[in-house]
This record gives C-alpha cells, sequence and structure tokens, in this order.
C-alpha cells in the first residue's frame, strides 16, 4: 500500500498552552485555571497551563504540590513557569497568553521561527494560534475589538481574545452543568446548611441572613459592619423579618478593613473564628477550592465580591451583590463598572437600577453614603433576587467562552 501523502493536522500537535503570570492572588489564575479545567473536561482538549507562582495557585488547588515543576490535576498538566523557561515547550493548536502577561522568550523565539519554515514552505508544520485572552469587560469597545490580529515581528499574528457579555464578543466561562448543579443545590436549603457547617462556621441556621465578603480593603465595608452591629433586622417589601447577620470574612485584605472593629491583631485570627458584635456575627472563611467557594456563593443571600473570577462566579449564583472592582489609574475602573451597571439595569425598575449602582458606587469610592443606599438596597431584595436569577440566562445567551474560543481556533 503506497503511504499517504501526510497532512498538517498529523503532523501538528493538538494540546493547547496556557501562560499565566499571578498578579491578584486568585483573579488571574483563577479564571485560566477554570478555563483549562472546562476546556478539558468538556472538549477533551490536552491542556498545559503555566503557572509562575504555585503558591497562590495552591490556595485554590490544594492538592497541589507547591515544590513539584510538573503535575496533572483534572486532567490539566501544570507546569511550573520559571524564567527563562525550564521545561521544554512544544508548540501545540493554539497558545495563550493570559491578560497581556510577556511569554518567556524562547516560545516567541520558537513560534517565530516555526511560522518563517511554514511560510517558505520549509516545514507543514503551522504555528499554533496565538491569543491575548484580555480581561472582562461591559464596555460598548469590546465588540469592534474582539479577534482582531496584531502583526508581531516575527510575521506571526496575534489575535485579542476579549470576553464579553454580548453574541460578538468572547463570551463568558461557565461549564455546561453550572446552573443545573445550582438550582439543584439551592432548592434544599439543608445543603447551605451543611457546607456552613463543613466550613467550621457554626451558630448559622436555614433562615439566617447571610453575606459573604471578598473584596479589597476599603472603608465602606467598615461602615457597612458598623451598621450591621446596630441593625437587628433585614426588611423587605413583602415580608419584613427580624434576623441576625452573618459575615463571612476570609483572611486577607476584606478583614484589613474591619480589624479595628474586632479589637484583634490579624496575627491572631484563626479561619474559624467567630466576632459576636451586636446583631453581627463575623465568620472567618478557610480558603477553599473554586468549587466549595462556588457553592459559599449559591449558598448566601448576598455577596460581595472582587476582581473578575469571583464577580462572574457571583452572577451565576443568581444571588444579590456587589462588586468591587481593582482600582486602576484615573479611576479608569469607574468606567468598567457603569458599563456593567448599564446592562445589569436593564430589565430592573429604575429605582431598584439606581439604587443598586449607587450603592456599587459608593462601595467602590469608600463613599460613607453606602450605609443608606444599602437600607434602600435591601428593602428590594426580593426583586434584586428575582433578577439575580434571570440575569444569568441573559447574559450568558447561546455560547459560553470556551465554546466560542474553540470555534474561533476552527476558523482561524
Amino acid at each position: 500500500m503506497a503511504s499517504e501523502t501526510p497532512t498538517i493536522s498529523s503532523f501538528h500537535s493538538p494540546h493547547w498552552d496556557i501562560f499565566c503570570v499571578v498578579v491578584d492572588n486568585y483573579g488571574d489564575i483563577g479564571v485560566t485555571w477554570r478555563l483549562a479545567k472546562q476546556l478539558a473536561a468538556e472538549y477533551q482538549i490536552d491542556i498545559n497551563l503555566w503557572v509562575d507562582d504555585l503558591n497562590s495557585f495552591s490556595h485554590i488547588l490544594p492538592e497541589l504540590d507547591k515544590s513539584v515543576a510538573q503535575q496533572r490535576f483534572h486532567d490539566v498538566n501544570i507546569f511550573k513557569w520559571n524564567q527563562p523557561l525550564d521545561i521544554s515547550y512544544d508548540p501545540g493548536a493554539l497558545l495563550i497568553e493570559a491578560f497581556a502577561c510577556e511569554l518567556p522568550s524562547q516560545v516567541i523565539s520558537l513560534i517565530g521561527a516555526l511560522h518563517q519554515k511554514h511560510k517558505a514552505k520549509e516545514s507543514i508544520i503551522k504555528p499554533p494560534v496565538w491569543l491575548n485572552l484580555e480581561y472582562l469587560s461591559a464596555e460598548d469597545w469590546v465588540d469592534g475589538c474582539h479577534g482582531l490580529p496584531s502583526m508581531q515581528a516575527s510575521g506571526i499574528k496575534k489575535h485579542f481574545y476579549f470576553p464579553g457579555f454580548t453574541s460578538k464578543s468572547g463570551g463568558l466561562i461557565c461549564e455546561s452543568t453550572l446552573f443545573k448543579l445550582r438550582d439543584e443545590w439551592q432548592s434544599n436549603t439543608n445543603n447551605k446548611v451543611a457546607l456552613f457547617k463543613k466550613l467550621g462556621l457554626t451558630g448559622i441556621t436555614a433562615k439566617d441572613f447571610v453575606i459573604s465578603v471578598f473584596s479589597y480593603e476599603t472603608t465602606a465595608l467598615t461602615a457597612l459592619c458598623k451598621h450591621w452591629i446596630q441593625c437587628n433586622s433585614i426588611t423587605n417589601k413583602t415580608s419584613p423579618v427580624s434576623k441576625r447577620i452573618h459575615a463571612l470574612f476570609p483572611m486577607g485584605k476584606s478583614l484589613s478593613s474591619i480589624l479595628d472593629l474586632l479589637n484583634v491583631p490579624l496575627q491572631a485570627i484563626k479561619p474559624g473564628q467567630q466576632f459576636c458584635l451586636g446583631n453581627l456575627v463575623i465568620h472567618i472563611l478557610p480558603m477553599t477550592d473554586q468549587t466549595q467557594f462556588d457553592r459559599l456563593l449559591w449558598s448566601c443571600d448576598f455577596n460581595i465580591v472582587r476582581g473578575e473570577d469571583s464577580f462572574l462566579r457571583a452572577q451565576w449564583a443568581a444571588k444579590p451583590f456587589i462588586w468591587h472592582i481593582y482600582p486602576q489609574e484615573d479611576d479608569y475602573h469607574l468606567v468598567k463598572l457603569q458599563a456593567f451597571v448599564n446592562i445589569y439595569s436593564l430589565k430592573l425598575e429604575n429605582d431598584v437600577a439606581n439604587t443598586w449602582s449607587k450603592t456599587n458606587f459608593a462601595f467602590n469610592q469608600q463613599d460613607s453614603n453606602v450605609v443608606e443606599h444599602w437600607q434602600q438596597l435591601i428593602s428590594a431584595q426580593s426583586t434584586l433576587e428575582q433578577h439575580a436569577k434571570h440575569w444569568p440566562i441573559d447574559a450568558k445567551k447561546d455560547a459560553d467562552l470556551a465554546s466560542r474560543l474553540v470555534e474561533f481556533v476552527k476558523t482561524s
């Protein structure tokens, strides 16, 4: 039998590489880890995730061994990314530099040389599709910039891939079974009580009002906690009720905002501790993996989240939330907040939309008026809850980021 002429695909390694520099502890690695897991699980793509900081990564993947350079979890190869690169890079079908991280020079040289050889027909092997996965934004310009190529010095194109909320953007990370799992979890209140118990958070009943707090430092949070200490009821329009407030804090930046209230040095605080201050009980959360974090958001009545990964997971939790954005120069983060507020509020009643907007801006601007806005916001809790249940369906639209990414690579 005559041998067949080899094709490009027969020589081309199908694996994908994702490079991530950890900048904001859990944000960048949180996004890339979720994406890597979904691509491996739902599309059976062999994924190599290169990470420069295994210590931060291990906080959301406790099984990770910080001392091991090459490991595999959830069918994803995890490589420690040292400078210079000391693990051999083999070009695959896709190369993602997450959030404009600077790729190792060896990688850029290798794919540049591969491109030149392919262009000169000295090799049938194509260089990988090269993407810069950008930060999530609801701004209008995202649609026009998503997918645009940028010619590099070697002649190879790098494409800008923008996640977003419209059908013209790169979409949003969302696992195919996530909403079903969330609905099943929230249909039984025993699940949240069991989760709180598992996390070592004692004394929380199914009827208590529970708020998760994962923010940066802000005096707005201090003001809210002072209010919650004095506040002995959570009231909504349809059913005034009195409840104790439980606020769940992880170790870190949120906790730094309220240390004066606790009157305890940070070094003396441990996960599992609780502080009773008037009507407010502050619980110190242990670190959890992403699955537990999702369930925590599903189980709380209100979530305060920061960054990008937890911001999106709070939306998928179908619960009311405040978004604390990573501060940027010239307050550009407030432009991003306004863009999201605009689309999130489209189907909200005007008065509720205005209150939700004012509360978010006050929190991000360390405005003491946050308490006044919060009081109005919480009176509309039922309306916000209904809106939060419908929003994920509107936001995800017909496709998620992973499926759009797979299609993008096929057509590039």
